[in-house]
């Protein structure tokens, strides 16, 4: 958690600094975007953790904000193959799996051009994650619950330009659900712009 405190201390920094260092250099990338999203997902439930797959479709929409600065609002819809679990699959010991499905997020961004074409920014947001809790006791998995799971987000990223409409991001984000669920997750991405 203190790393993650750390990230989102330095990009907050580089947010509100960066514009006195572009030097009133106009926005480019604003409008609507469109995005993929693909890359490590890692549940953790009360202590334990797993590594996964994220992958996804994202949407936004940046508006300038006056010299390098942007504002935007932000849309997904992503899956996972993460898989949590915790016991020993016998009747003393149950095993306790949470298993991600999918996760929607509504949120907004702040952001600034270091240079055209490279973006650094900050988001944060609602969402809700589709979870199965399911138990084994030796004698095969039981659904406990299908659970959606209200929580925020937060993250920073960096976007960087290959045509005047094509972009690349790499992204770390933070989650926090309900039932000591939370999750990290850095995703790279490929996105349009309209």
């Amino acid at each position: 958690m203190r790393s993650f405190a750390y990230l989102a201390a330095v990009a907050a920094t580089a947010a509100v600094a960066a514009p006195a260092f572009a030097q009133g250099a106009p926005v480019a990338g604003t409008g609507l975007r469109l995005e993929g999203l693909a890359g490590w997902d890692r549940t953790q439930v009360n202590g334990g953790h797993e590594d996964g797959v994220a992958y996804g479709i994202g949407a936004g929409y940046d508006m300038a904000m006056g010299g390098a600065a942007i504002v935007g609002a932000d849309v997904e819809l992503t899956d996972a193959s993460t898989k949590e679990c915790a016991g020993a699959r016998t009747a003393l010991s149950p095993e306790f799996c949470a298993k991600a499905g999918r996760d929607i997020y509504v949120g907004g961004r702040i952001g600034t051009d270091l240079r055209p074409g490279t973006r650094l920014y900050a988001k944060a947001g609602y969402t809700n994650a589709r979870y199965k809790l399911t138990s084994d006791a030796g004698q095969g998995d039981v659904t406990l619950d299908r659970a959606n799971l209200d929580g925020f987000r937060v993250g920073a990223g960096a976007e960087q330009a290959l045509t005047a409409n094509s972009f690349v991001k790499a992204e770390y984000r933070y989650s926090n659900y309900e039932q000591g669920i939370s999750r990290h997750q850095v995703l790279g991405g490929f996105g349009m712009r309209f």
